[in-house]
């Protein structure tokens, strides 16, 4: 059954004003052709500053969900520093509708947790949004733990699920446990889009990778030549080595 709620993003046009991200390789790569989601699973990748975020973003808030995170029911807002990318992207969508769907972003959960709480402490909310959530504030859990309640308790399945570097606050075995979530979910019908730095998240079986690059824009990258894989690799399988190059050869870091 195909289960592309997104089927690619198109860019419409863009401002005449001058402004940050219209000059960003992931939104001058589209000004020559579509964003394809051919799989289930979606990842961007690169380097800091190549607009994968700030595309991820967009993607979501055209989409309907909050700039910061969370569900479309989510509406709050402690700082509006999204871009307005997104009033220039047109999502053509599959002839399925997600029931379900979340925009996780590292960077904002802990303003998710914190609204998630706020409107728990409002008389009018019954059952409590935490139910959901596995019952437990994710104030009172640890980052990674909080990541991981979160995916297992909210992610039903049938759904679009934007994730924002859901790495960051994981160790290298909670991540092989996030593949497992995201494994059953792709079981369940859904969709995801990921924005990572995390080799072990890329390895997922038939993912389609987008290297987002400074000088190529976005381009389609098997696994094994993603930079993350090789120069991890290379790390991992000689470490003397690599640490001498960096240490001798390339000098003091500035």
């Amino acid at each position: 059954m195909e289960t592309q709620y997104l089927r690619r993003v198109e860019l419409t046009g863009l401002p005449e004003r001058r402004c940050y991200w219209k000059e960003l390789p992931a939104v001058q790569s589209l000004r020559e052709g579509p964003l394809l989601l051919e799989q289930p699973v979606t990842f961007l990748v690169g380097e800091n500053g190549t607009g994968k975020s700030t595309l991820l973003e967009a993607i979501a808030v055209a989409a309907g969900f909050n700039p910061e995170g969370g569900t479309r029911n989510f509406s709050f807002s402690s700082r509006e520093t999204h871009s307005e990318l997104y009033e220039y992207l047109r999502l053509v969508k599959g002839y399925r509708r997600p029931r379900d769907g979340f925009f996780l972003r590292a960077e904002s959960f802990y303003n998710v947790a914190t609204n998630i709480d706020e409107m728990d402490e409002a008389p009018s909310f019954s059952p409590k949004v935490i139910e959901s959530y596995g019952g437990v504030s994710l104030h009172e859990q640890s980052h990674g733990e909080s990541f991981l309640a979160l995916v297992l308790n909210r992610f039903g399945g049938d759904g679009l699920y934007l994730l924002d570097e859901p790495e960051a606050a994981l160790s290298p075995s909670r991540q092989m446990s996030l593949l497992v979530h995201l494994h059953r979910l792709v079981q369940r019908d859904s969709q995801l889009v990921i924005a990572t730095h995390s080799p072990i998240l890329m390895a997922y079986p038939g993912a389609c990778i987008y290297v987002l690059s400074k000088d190529g824009g976005i381009r389609r990258t098997a696994y094994e030549q993603t930079e993350h894989y090789v120069v991890t690799r290379e790390f991992l399988n000689h470490p003397e080595k690599m640490l001498r190059y960096l240490f001798e050869e390339k000098g003091p870091v500035d």
